[in-house]
């Protein structure tokens, strides 16, 4: 009886803290849109980007390790954010007066669960349980010939995440598997993860049979208890209209676009491929909780993704789609990862 008086009360206080995160969040992209024109007086390219990103293995009729991630996020026009925006900007990133500034803001969360998700009992060959809700604070300097990005994500992991509550109405929504091991999940601790990402414009160009191509490299780094890695990567595109965008929006500790896009035109597309990989050297999702004792597996230092997928634009809004294979990250992983993104995003 009592285990039951205490999941419903972690239930409850997960609720709490979801339904605070999300009016936060809605309170921010109120105050961040007023101070700009009405919606319909301003071209696209002079407007804030609002963008939904939805990760999930079902894609791939898996349900396991990395399993399901969601990201709300708004960014504002370029430099129509907050004017702590190109204060920011210019100390933090090195902004010159002619760049553009965006700030943003995301909530999100992130799900884990081992392979034989029908097993109550401790799976301790198998990736943890764990869920990840944050608040995502966004900075973004965009030369024209690189992009630099500054974000700090602050959250939760563990029962008060939300995750056990998200995937068990999902699945009984759907007539899914029930999941039996989320009493084997991480404990709750508050999570901080500190990123920076760069991005070229283009390390090479080309204009062929009247499609442009690009070939766009990044590196960064996170910092914090919940990821602590370096990573670098590489995207060929080929299609139309490349520079209005740096690709699309995704979630951490994936490669990601810039999280806006700026459309010259009605319609535009390209296709993408790219490769990137990961030293890391914490994930707690992994290694476990930093302060207390928890299930934890042998993490793998490298890690490495395959993406390819496709971005159509028309008019305000952009649809892009991609699959991806992560290579294994801990060392009783018995394969690679396969799943799939899907982002809509849209101009205000």
């Amino acid at each position: 009886m009592d285990r039951i008086e205490d999941a419903t009360q972690k239930t409850a206080q997960g609720r709490q803290r979801w339904a605070l995160l999300l009016l936060v969040s809605a309170l921010l992209f109120i105050g961040g849109s007023s101070s700009a024109e009405p919606v319909g007086e301003l071209p696209y390219e002079d407007s804030g980007t609002f963008a939904i990103v939805f990760e999930n293995d079902s894609f791939t009729a898996s349900d396991r390790n990395y399993t399901n991630g969601v990201r709300f996020s708004y960014l504002s026009k370029a430099n129509g954010g907050p004017a702590a925006g190109r204060w920011l900007g210019e100390h933090l990133l090195g902004a010159e007066a002619e760049d553009r500034i965006y700030t943003g803001i995301a909530v999100g969360q992130s799900m884990f669960t081992p392979q034989d998700i029908d097993v109550p009992q401790l799976l301790p060959d198998q990736h943890p349980y764990a869920g990840w809700l944050y608040l995502s604070f966004s900075l973004l300097v965009d030369s024209g010939t690189s992009l630099n990005t500054l974000s700090l994500d602050v959250g939760l992991v563990g029962p008060d995440s939300g995750a056990e509550w998200t995937q068990r109405r999902v699945h009984d929504t759907f007539g899914a598997q029930d999941p039996k091991g989320w009493d084997n999940q991480l404990e709750n601790e508050v999570g901080v993860a500190l990123a920076y990402d760069h991005k070229w414009r283009a390390l090479a160009e080309w204009e062929a049979v009247g499609l442009g191509i690009d070939l766009t490299p990044n590196a960064g780094f996170t910092l914090g208890n919940v990821r602590t890695d370096l990573n670098a990567g590489l995207t060929l595109r080929i299609g139309n209209n490349l520079r209005n965008d740096y690709g699309p929006p995704r979630i951490r500790p994936s490669v990601a676009g810039g999280g806006f896009f700026e459309p010259v035109d009605h319609f535009s597309w390209y296709v993408f491929a790219g490769i990137s990989g990961r030293a890391v050297a914490y994930d707690i999702f992994l290694d476990g909780n930093t302060m207390r004792d928890s299930t934890e597996v042998d993490r793998r230092p490298f890690v490495g993704d395959a993406q390819a997928g496709l971005v159509i634009q028309y008019s305000r809004w952009q649809l892009g789609f991609t699959a991806v294979t992560r290579t294994e990250e801990f060392e009783t992983q018995k394969d690679s990862q396969i799943f799939g993104a899907i982002s809509l995003s849209v101009k205000l």
